[in-house]
């Protein structure tokens, strides 16, 4: 089991790997406008992409450039005052035992030495545990990835509220650049780790198009989307890496401060696949709880969507 890393990036490093469709989406404006983000920059090229919207489209779509335009402003300056992204990373040996990853001992792990994992209780019964090497006679182990990202909290900060410079749009720009840059840190580092650091995809050659498209080889659930749907794994991660390296804290429900922070798994399997984990039955729910070592009562409330 490897030392866990951390890797630091200013602004401008993971800038070009920002996925402006979620940008976009956080300031509501449907997905097609997000391509703002990749034309050139000159008049001509902005004039030939509104005149390619409808007419009565043409003024959200001027609203869309507009807000490309500040945000890019906004990136440059963030940059310029130092401010920087951080990313947290282990890559351990494993084996599959069932619905669970048992992890290799090491001094990092203290309580927990396996991740347990929900199965899908309808077709095709996915779980994630399925893309990592089952436990053989032969003794092969596997690896599994553990990450945590997040923006230098400073920039949530920024323009709030009683503050000297306090303005409520560009609070909310920050805000939401925050996010996408804690989401880049780690698309950018997935990069380094699949091609360097794990090594399983040497001779990857993707552009920035194709990862946002996740052409590249494996997966990576990010806890509390559908496949890792319980926030009570942080905990879990969090031993195995700690969290605190980059100053990413959690609070007593597993939940991450700050708020421009991401956490998950990298999983190597080349036909390993994204999928929701949907409705789960007390039988499922009891057996999980037991799994983690925790009571029906302590991890309810972190299921109670899938209950």
């Amino acid at each position: 089991m490897c030392k866990p890393s951390t890797l630091h990036y200013k602004i401008a490093e993971v800038a070009p790997y920002i996925n402006w469709l979620y940008f976009f989406h956080a300031w509501d404006f449907p997905a097609r406008f997000a391509a703002v983000a990749n034309i050139h920059g000159c008049d001509s090229c902005r004039a030939s992409w509104l005149a390619s919207f409808p007419e009565e489209e043409r003024a959200k779509a001027a609203e869309a450039m507009q807000l490309h335009k500040e945000a890019m402003r906004m990136l440059a300056a963030l940059d310029a005052q130092g401010y920087k992204t951080h990313v947290r990373f282990g890559l351990f040996e494993c084996n599959s035992d069932g619905e669970d990853v048992m992890i290799r001992h090491s001094s990092l792990v203290t309580r927990h030495s396996s991740l347990s994992f929900l199965r899908q209780q309808q077709p095709p019964f996915l779980c994630l545990a399925d893309y990592v090497r089952p436990v053989n006679a032969e003794g092969l182990r596997d690896k599994i990835g553990v990450f945590a990202a997040c923006a230098d909290e400073g920039i949530e900060q920024l323009y709030a509220e009683g503050t000297a410079e306090a303005d409520a749009y560009k609070h909310l720009l920050c805000q939401t650049l925050a996010d996408r840059l804690a989401e880049a840190a780690i698309e950018r580092a997935h990069e380094a780790i699949r091609k360097f650091y794990w090594g399983y995809a040497p001779d990857e050659q993707l552009s920035i198009a194709d990862l946002h498209a996740e052409h590249f080889q494996g997966i990576r659930p990010a806890v509390g989307y559908p496949s890792l749907p319980d926030q009570s794994l942080n905990f879990d991660l969090n031993q195995l890496i700690d969290f605190s390296a980059i100053g990413i804290r959690l609070t007593e429900h597993g939940a991450m401060q700050p708020h421009a922070s991401v956490s998950g798994l990298m999983i190597s399997h080349p036909e390993a696949r994204y999928f929701s984990i949907g409705k789960i039955g007390e039988d499922q729910f009891l057996d999980y709880a037991q799994r983690k070592g925790r009571s029906p009562e302590e991890m309810r409330p972190f299921l109670m969507r899938n209950l």
